[in-house]
């Protein structure tokens, strides 16, 4: 109770500070994130809380249910407090829905991150406000068209006087975008354009020069991807391969080429393939590892849209959905990727068990003749991600639409 007190202090000194420099209190954000893809949501919301604290100076407060998930990308998280400091942001331990609250408790902007149901008291609290909050959903990413027609459409609450917007990130304009921070692209091409800051990079994971020259790939997928397939494909092809896995990812398939623990450090070469196992890493070294590979294998929502920012092929696998759903999913975004070749789109449907196939090696050989040829027409997806805007950005932008609007309504 005495650091959460202090800590509110601080904070307040903070915003006190910001009034006396701009002349107005800053904007307030709360955005509630329960963990249900290990890594994915907390990934997305941390990205996007520190987005709009650093580049928008908004007081940004991030209610989270799973602590130890968030430690694993965040080493900064104490687990033991339950609001906390990191980073400017405010984060506090998200434990239940109970909880009793007032209208000064209450955020500018409440962002829910897909549909997960914020605190009944919180929302009685917001229906008190004057003016009301901005309130947003804000959904999953996909490609599906239908989303055009959703996207910042309102929803009634039915008992308060109060309408939820959702809010879809996406791939045109007429979505929000995909998240990326203003410094992103500068940050990539600095490191891409040395080598020397790439090399020691991988060093510090016990690569060697000659892992290096090899084909270097990131693995990141869920437990259930054809890995042992992968795997003795690579270890028969012509080239060598050295693949980078994050400790805890795919650790059957892992643990079986190893003949070990898949902890963090271990390393087996067998035939042209090599495994290293790696710790878990911040995000900023997550995006580096995506920079200084060849290809990566990407999974879920975060370390996909940072793969995209990569400027460097990449290979999907999908949250799975009940009745194959995410299969409409995966099929949606390979029509929309400029980057997909046929060869990419065969090991993508084979990788997400769309389809099957008998010749691994054939698989992964036609794919990698279309290495050079995806890396160049990444560029061109990434120009036009670009030209949409970042999510953030377009959100805000939303953000003082609605705030407008309320206000012509009042007069």
């Amino acid at each position: 109770m005495e650091k959460s007190l202090r800590l509110n202090i601080v904070n307040k000194r903070k915003m006190d500070l910001q009034v006396h420099q701009t002349g107005r209190p800053p904007a307030t954000l709360a955005l509630f994130c329960k963990v249900v893809d290990n890594f994915g949501d907390i990934g997305i919301c941390w990205r996007l809380a520190r987005q709009l604290q650093q580049e928008h100076s908004i007081a940004v407060t991030l209610w989270v249910d799973d602590l130890p998930s968030f430690q694993r990308i965040c080493p900064e998280v104490q687990l033991a407090l339950e609001v906390q400091d990191i980073a400017s942001v405010t984060v506090r331990h998200w434990r239940d829905q109970d909880g009793l609250f007032s209208p000064d408790d209450i955020a500018d902007i409440v962002i829910e991150f897909f549909a997960c149901n914020i605190p009944p008291g919180y929302i009685e609290a917001m229906a008190k406000c004057n003016p009301r909050p901005v309130w947003l959903n804000l959904e999953g990413l996909t490609a599906e068209q239908w989303v055009e027609g959703c996207h910042t459409l309102p929803s009634p609450h039915p008992s308060y006087s109060l309408a939820k917007h959702f809010f879809f990130p996406g791939f045109n304009d007429k979505t929000g975008g995909l998240l990326r921070e203003s410094v992103l692209d500068q940050q990539r091409l600095a490191f891409q354009a040395d080598p020397a800051a790439m090399s020691a990079f991988l060093s510090q994971f016990g690569l060697s020069q000659a892992d290096m020259d090899a084909t270097k790939v990131s693995l990141f997928c869920y437990p259930h991807a054809p890995v042992k397939d992968l795997f003795d494909a690579w270890q028969q092809a012509a080239a060598p391969v050295v693949c980078l896995v994050p400790e805890g990812v795919a650790k059957d398939a892992v643990e079986k080429f190893l003949g070990t623990p898949a902890k963090a450090g271990a390393s087996v070469r067998d035939g042209a393939l090599t495994v290293r196992v790696l710790p878990f890493v911040p995000q900023q070294d997550y995006d580096k590892l995506l920079w200084a590979c060849d290809l990566n294998f990407v999974r879920g929502e975060d370390s996909f849209v940072r793969a995209q920012w990569a400027n460097k092929p990449f290979v999907w696998h999908i949250y799975p959905q009940d009745e194959n759903l995410h299969h409409v999913k995966l099929r949606a975004f390979l029509n929309t990727y400029t980057a997909a070749t046929d060869n990419l789109i065969a090991l993508s449907h084979v990788w997400n068990g769309m389809s099957e196939t008998q010749d691994w090696s054939t698989l992964w050989q036609d794919f990698q003749t279309d290495l050079p040829e995806i890396a160049n027409l990444s560029i061109t997806w990434q120009e036009k991600m670009t030209s949409i805007g970042d999510m953030t950005s377009n959100m805000l932008k939303f953000v003082s639409a609605i705030r407008l609007a309320s206000t012509k309504d009042t007069v």
